[in-house]
């Protein structure tokens, strides 16, 4: 069967499931492999289930007609997603970047929800799976899409971009982040970069970070740039200085391209404010009002362990904890250090995906905590434990939970960050 024919089913049942636990009568199941799990042997529970069709591509599996069987199926999935995508006439905004992703796609959604029908990644779903189930979920109203892209090697974004095919890219920074698979610091901009290749190659915008000069440097050719950044650009704006070490929350003041001036956000840490000068700019482009995007990005609370605020017993908890790299590891313990309060605690565990450069990043990170005023330092896991240090060492978070509960830190404050393997959020 081919993609066309396939899609004219996806328009009857619109709705597409790759996991049976998570099916719905009426979804499309496409039988994806994995390295340890083979969907194929789950066609016939997910018919049973209510599923309308099965996409499978092991002939010997076949039962009946509602098994389609194609050459390969995750080929057939992202084909089905850009024969979906090219249905549309509307700008498509792709997203990547090192650290910030996921914040800088959640407030632009935000921003341009108030004025369009915009569709956006849901969660995390930012993978050669994620990026075509976003894509199906586009309805006949949509006005916009904004689609989130994650990526540890390269050419992982060029593939993304042929199913995809974005009008719009913005990458938010190059830092530290899946050094092993990118092959170091400047394997990552490559990856990163072949987003702004694909909008040079078809004349389409790119919003730039310009205080970034390699990200400055990339854009060029790319036939229309939207600057954002602290000192020049189409919006400039800056994070407003804390000098009592007080304010618990971000606050952005804008100071060109727009009229929205202050804007209060209920995000943590100075570090995300090029992610709301790039919301700013996104909205401007598609003239969103300037009060619905002051309105949008000051009403975004940010969840899923991303510069969260959390009080509990007596506890002002920063929950960064969705993922860690260098980059992004440092800026939160630089923002948390100028935190003027008593009673400040670290708990930090191992980065991942950082090939032999690891000792040596954590090793920076142990440096950059004996630079602080902490009442207790607490690493978790992986490389952390190699290295020799004065402070409190665990072998995962559940530990880490144990020795938080015996503790009385009421009145205290506590930073948890770490990358995903580690589950710092189970901390609490």
């Amino acid at each position: 069967m081919t993609i066309p024919e396939i899609y004219q089913l996806f328009l009857q049942y619109p709705s597409v499931q790759t996991d049976t636990r998570k099916l719905k009568e009426g979804d499309i199941f496409f039988a994806l492999k994995g390295e340890h799990f083979n969907g194929n042997e789950f066609a016939k529970k997910a018919l049973e289930a209510g599923a309308a069709y099965a996409i499978i591509d092991e002939p010997a599996y076949r039962e009946n007609d509602r098994m389609i069987v194609v050459d390969n199926v995750l080929t057939c999935l992202q084909q089905l997603a850009l024969h979906h995508r090219r249905q549309f006439r509307i700008p498509i905004l792709a997203i990547t970047g090192s650290n910030g992703k996921t914040t800088t796609k959640e407030l632009i959604h935000e921003v341009l929800a108030t004025t369009y029908r915009t569709y956006t990644t849901v969660g995390n779903l930012n993978n050669h799976i994620g990026i075509p189930l976003t894509l199906l979920r586009i309805q006949p109203d949509a006005d916009m899409a904004v689609v989130e892209m994650g990526a540890n090697h390269q050419k992982e974004i060029a593939g993304y971009c042929t199913y995809t095919e974005p009008t719009h890219g913005l990458i938010t920074n190059l830092g530290k982040a899946h050094l092993e698979g990118f092959g170091g610091v400047e394997g990552v901009r490559k990856g990163k970069g072949e987003l702004f290749d694909y909008l040079r190659a078809h004349e389409a915008t790119a919003f730039v970070m310009w205080d970034d000069e390699h990200l400055r440097r990339m854009s060029q050719g790319i036939e229309t740039v939207i600057r954002y950044g602290t000192k020049e650009g189409d919006v400039v704006g800056t994070a407003v200085p804390d000098p009592e070490g007080q304010r618990e929350f971000l606050q952005v003041q804008v100071t060109r391209g727009s009229a929205i001036g202050l804007v209060s956000t209920q995000l943590v840490g100075d570090y995300n404010a090029p992610n709301v000068l790039a919301a700013v700019a996104v909205g401007k482009c598609f003239g969103v009002p300037d009060d619905a995007i002051k309105k949008a990005i000051e009403s975004y609370q940010p969840e899923n362990s991303r510069s969260q605020l959390i009080r509990r017993d007596g506890m002002h908890i920063i929950l960064d904890a969705y993922n860690a790299n260098p980059t992004s590891m440092r800026a939160a313990i630089e923002n948390f250090k100028q935190l003027k309060v008593d009673n400040k605690y670290l708990f930090l565990g191992a980065m991942a995906e950082l090939g032999e450069e690891s000792i040596v990043e954590h090793q920076g990170i142990i440096d950059l905590i004996g630079s602080g005023n902490w009442k207790a330092v607490v690493l978790v896991g992986g490389d952390f434990g190699k290295i020799t240090h004065p402070y409190i060492q665990l072998q995962n978070s559940m530990e880490a939970h144990e020795w938080l509960k015996q503790q009385d830190l009421k009145d205290a404050y506590l930073l948890i960050k770490g990358s995903r393997s580690m589950q710092m959020e189970k901390v609490l």
